[in-house]
């Protein structure tokens, strides 16, 4: 009997040392919302920062501090050459939405910014901004019949990059080019350009 008792505590033994696992380390998270080789998009206490990790230190770019509850999505870094220098093109988007019983506005933001990280300088940005509206038109005075009417209001510039490192702002009135000057390290309006 004594023998079956020896048995059985030294299977419990070796299961239950067999059962415990090794204590494996958390995968690394990161909190970056875009990366793009030693850059990445950060959102540090509602502070929006573009971080540059040069060895031995890491410098950092403010790129805007939000107030309510609107936060930063769709967040991208385009690294490119205008005119032999390295910039790199900052995007995010800002949405927001405001309800009443009779209008429902949605508003996004798109930010454009281009950096140039070596002077920590922004030759250029834009913002573009599009609302989407639907509103309940009443026909009558009593409010007894009605429409839903949809409005789309563009308020700024479409901003494109081309394969050059020259800057398209758009709208309905037209469109802007706009070059990089690498002496003065602004974007310039290419019909002031010409002129000189």
């Amino acid at each position: 009997m004594k023998k079956y008792f020896l048995i059985a505590a030294l299977i419990l033994t070796a299961t239950t040392f067999a059962q415990k696992k090794k204590a494996t380390k958390p995968a690394a998270t990161s909190s970056a919302l875009a990366k793009s080789g030693n850059l990445s998009m950060e959102l540090v206490k509602n502070n929006l920062y573009l971080f540059i990790a040069n060895k031995p230190k890491k410098d950092t770019i403010l790129l805007k501090t939000f107030t309510g509850a609107t936060m930063p999505t769709d967040c991208k870094i385009t690294p490119f050459t205008a005119k032999g220098t390295a910039l790199n093109l900052i995007n995010w988007t800002e949405s927001s939405l405001t309800e009443t019983k009779e209008k429902t506005e949605n508003k996004v933001q798109i930010y454009s910014e281009v950096w140039n990280t070596a002077t920590k300088t922004k030759p250029v940005s834009n913002i573009q901004g599009i609302t989407n509206i639907k509103e309940i038109q009443w026909l009558d005075k009593g409010k007894n019949a009605s429409q839903t009417v949809e409005k789309k209001r563009n308020e700024g510039y479409e901003f494109i990059l081309t394969k050059e490192g020259d800057v398209k702002l758009k709208n309905k009135q037209g469109e802007t080019t706009m070059i990089y000057n690498p002496s003065s390290n602004v974007y310039q309006n290419a019909k002031d350009l010409k002129k000189k």
